[in-house]
Parts: C-alpha cells; sequence; structure tokens
C-alpha cells in the first residue's frame, strides 16, 4: 500500500517559482493575503512551513493555477 505525503520543500520552490512567473513580490504577496509580516511567506519559501488551507487556495487564486500546481506530492511505498 502507498501513502501520500507533501514534500514541504518541493511545494516551496514551486511556490518560489510562480512568484518568479508571475512576477509577484514578498511584498504584495504579504498585502494580498493580509499578513502584517513577511515571516510566514519566507517560511513556505524555505521550505519550513506550509501555507494553511486558505492561503493555498488564495495562492492558487493569485497564481492563476489550481491547488494541485502547488503542493508537491510524494508517493511512498
Amino acid at each position: 500500500m502507498q501513502a501520500t505525503t507533501v514534500d514541504v520543500a518541493a511545494t516551496g520552490r514551486a511556490i518560489e517559482n510562480l512568484m518568479e512567473t508571475k512576477n509577484i513580490t514578498v511584498k504584495e504577496m504579504q498585502g494580498l493575503l493580509g499578513f502584517t509580516t513577511p515571516q510566514a511567506i519566507y517560511k513556505w519559501i524555505r521550505g519550513t512551513a506550509m501555507p494553511t488551507i486558505d492561503n493555498m487556495v488564495i495562492l492558487a487564486e493569485m497564481f492563476d493555477v489550481t491547488v494541485d500546481e502547488i503542493i508537491a506530492v510524494d508517493m511512498i511505498d
């Protein structure tokens, strides 16, 4: 039986790549997400934390992609 896990580091790289592709800065993301500081965004990019599901939905809309295109998953045997 296989299990699915989220690859937090790869998800962070996906967020960073989408930011570059869409020319969205951390400061712009901070404003759109309503954050007072950018620390959470930097944690996502570094792969040390994941966005909450509500923030993931906002990111998907912001980047004009599906949530599946942001989250990186691994299959484990």
